[in-house]
């Protein structure tokens, strides 16, 4: 699914990217939990009854991993690899829950050309992240670190996002 790399130039704001699949089991769940967030909620589908969530849920940070994956096997496919810079927002709408299948819907909010580094900028994009019944699982802002192209290099980009960065705002 991944497409040619992008460069800052490249993304319009109000862009959106899609992403693949990820289904996840009750041993993908427990897998993860028992090496990183070791909660009964996350271990055991007897012992998670008897909590707040009444059934085995993954952990927060076992979705906000998916969500990585499939954000690098995405559309948006930034020249130099996804290079966090920073998280704004991150909130665990509903559980993921074993048999749900993940996909990512991709929207770039901000576009923010380097003042003092006229190869790179920042964008901020809205990721969020559905089950298979199109539900919200978590939403995502992150801030990442992308390459520009330098004075002379060919712009293969949208038109209408040209203009936009020609005032660099960094």
């Amino acid at each position: 699914m991944v497409s040619s790399p992008l460069y800052l130039e490249d993304v319009a704001i109000g862009s959106k990217y899609g992403s693949p699949t990820c289904k996840v089991g009750a041993d993908d769940i427990v897998g993860f939990a028992a090496e990183f967030d070791p909660q009964v909620f996350h271990l055991d589908e007897e012992g998670a009854k008897e909590t707040f969530f009444g059934q085995l849920v993954a952990s927060g940070w076992h979705t906000a991993s998916i969500t990585m994956r499939l954000l690098v096997q995405s559309d948006f496919n930034p020249a130099g690899g996804i290079v966090g810079a920073g998280v704004e927002e991150i909130r665990w709408v509903r559980p993921l829950v074993p048999g749900d299948a993940l996909t990512l819907e991709i929207t770039a909010l901000e576009s923010i050309p380097s003042k003092t580094n006229p190869d790179r900028g920042m964008i901020r994009l809205r990721v969020v992240t559905l089950n298979q019944r199109k539900q919200t699982v978590q939403v995502m802002v992150p801030k990442l670190v992308m390459q520009r192209r330098l004075e002379g290099e060919a712009l293969s980009g949208n038109d209408k996002t040209k203009a936009a960065i020609a005032d660099p705002v960094l």
